[in-house]
């Protein structure tokens, strides 16, 4: 198998691809159409993509950004749908605003709801139960494993959701369409089908690393004042985002056995946040997989 460098991400009703050239969107519209939205990448990330740990900052960054404009786009075709069915109605100054501004306010709010959730909260709760232990190293322990537990807490809790469910499903389909890509096979449903829907570059066991990481790099520093403490959390988040890239990055093209270690929570991890696709789905990721591949086929490779 090839270890290529495309990767993607689900989104409502479709799936994001990413290549080394462009980014492509499949939606799955509600009167059964495929409907594909291409875009060339900004010549600027090639520069980046050479430079260790800084890439990975960028790329987080990145990612975010386009996966938030992906949601918004996929969103749109359901609210056609909507208005369909209602009499239009002019926006007021506020809606306008939200309407125009939508990407930036999603990108603040998703940055300031994960810093939140998952770096303050937990320095918050073992800062008010630290009376019982003094032992910096022992704190920073805990601290991380609350981390890790409320991040499994929150990825269990959505599941449930009917709409996650689906977009699951997708998450699986991009796997198994790239899985099949990276095999050589043709790129059809029956053949997609066939392959896992876990995959070690998964978004999903980035953020695991992210938490593992987030342990042992600050497990070197001593628990001053509560302030300071979150001072610190989110000015070394980007060094964390930078250090877990570098390693998903390798785990992608790497087939060892410390590197099945490594790579196996968040593999376990995605046997919540991945769910069997069918036909239909495997149709649309495969549909925005083709929409960024290359002529050069050494391209796209790690």
């Amino acid at each position: 198998m090839k270890k290529t460098s495309i990767g993607g991400q689900a989104v409502i009703e479709g799936v994001m691809m990413r290549g080394p050239e462009d980014i492509a969107i499949a939606i799955r519209k509600p009167n059964g159409e495929i409907e594909v939205k291409k875009e060339k990448l900004k010549s600027g990330r090639k520069a980046i993509s050479k430079m260790p740990i800084v890439r990975g900052v960028f790329t987080f960054i990145d990612a975010m950004v386009m996966g938030v404009k992906a949601l918004t786009y996929s969103a749109e075709f359901l609210e056609e749908e909507d208005k369909e069915s209602e009499k239009p109605k002019k926006p007021s100054k506020w809606e306008d605003f939200l309407e125009r501004n939508m990407i930036i306010i999603a990108v603040v709010f998703s940055i300031l709801f994960s810093t939140g959730l998952f770096i303050l909260l937990p320095t918050l709760i073992v800062n008010f139960i630290g009376s019982s232990t003094k032992n910096p190293f022992f704190m920073n322990l805990i601290e991380g494993f609350i981390r890790v537990m409320i991040f499994l807490a929150y990825i269990m809790s959505i599941s449930w959701m009917k709409d996650i469910k689906r977009v699951f499903e997708y998450h699986g389909a991009e796997h198994k369409t790239i899985y099949c890509y990276e095999s050589g096979d043709e790129l059809t449903p029956e053949n997609a089908k066939k392959y896992k829907r876990l995959h070690p570059r998964c978004g999903t066991s980035f953020l695991f690393i992210v938490m593992i990481v987030s342990i042992l790099l600050f497990s070197f520093f001593r628990w001053p004042n509560l302030l300071v403490r979150l001072a610190t959390r989110i000015i070394l988040l980007p060094v964390v985002a930078g250090i877990s890239y570098e390693i998903i990055k390798w785990a992608g093209r790497s087939d060892s056995k410390l590197v099945c270690m490594i790579s196996a929570p968040g593999m376990w991890l995605q046997k919540i946040t991945t769910k069997e696709p069918d036909d239909s789905q495997l149709e649309v990721a495969i549909a925005a997989l083709k929409s960024v591949l290359v002529e050069d086929e050494e391209a796209d490779l790690w």
